[in-house]
């Protein structure tokens, strides 16, 4: 069955020109111009992914991800204005998994969403280096693509349970966000500057509960990276 992918942008020429490059690689695009089209196709379709411009009439981008993590798991990628780090940042935050600079060439977004969609259909067909991890309450599933946390649900993007499970299979392990964000987005060029880990991290941090002065699951190693230990 072909992919489904969301496109959302109020530039129509945009849009339209992802949407053409998306087909012509065999996916099943539902192109919009708007926000409220937008939720209408989210209501009624099985969709893969989905493709946000922040930046919207009527209902922006920001909102779309967010109703959408509200009942889906699928990736989304957020299209951002160049310079608006706020944005990327209030996005990944809000439960978006990857977000791309406008201008963009349609090859880079093209290349995003076959790493997104390969890493999201990886993980929710189990084939990953272990079926179940746990450390002190937490319970990950890599089968299932479930995770609890004290016998309650954890509902986490795709990111962030690839995040998390990368650093459970290094249980004691520091795990860099450099190494981290490559695992992730393989074949992306990382940069120091580069906080899409760190956000990712305190978003998971809050759906957890743990605190970032004195974390009880995924702790700082400052100038390391991250780890998971008993």
């Amino acid at each position: 069955m072909e992919d489904r992918i969301l496109v959302v942008d109020d530039e129509k020429e945009i849009a339209d020109l992802v949407t053409l490059y998306l087909k012509n690689e065999g996916y099943t695009v539902y192109t919009c111009y708007g926000g409220s089209d937008a939720m209408r196709v989210i209501e009624t379709k099985r969709l893969d992914l989905a493709i946000l411009d922040v930046m919207l009439p009527g209902i922006n981008g920001m909102e779309i991800c967010k109703r959408i993590r509200e009942k889906y798991n699928y990736p989304v990628i957020m299209l951002t204005a160049k310079g608006e780090e706020t944005d990327k940042i209030n996005g990944l935050a809000l439960g978006a998994d990857d977000y791309i600079t406008k201008p963009f060439l349609p090859l880079e977004l093209v290349a995003r969403v076959k790493a997104q969609l390969r890493r999201f259909k990886r993980y929710n067909s189990g084939q990953a280096e272990e079926d179940v991890y746990t450390v002190s309450g937490l319970v990950l599933n890599a089968k299932t693509h479930e995770c609890f946390l004290n016998e309650k649900p954890l509902n986490l993007t795709p990111t962030e349970f690839s995040i998390l499970r990368i650093l459970c299979s290094r249980k004691g392990q520091v795990v860099s966000a450099e190494e981290l964000f490559l695992l992730i987005w393989e074949g992306e060029y990382y940069t120091k500057n580069n906080n899409t880990i760190t956000v990712h991290i305190r978003h998971l941090r809050e759906k957890m509960g743990d605190s970032f002065e004195n974390p009880k699951y995924i702790k700082t190693v400052w100038g390391c990276g991250y780890k998971i230990e008993e």
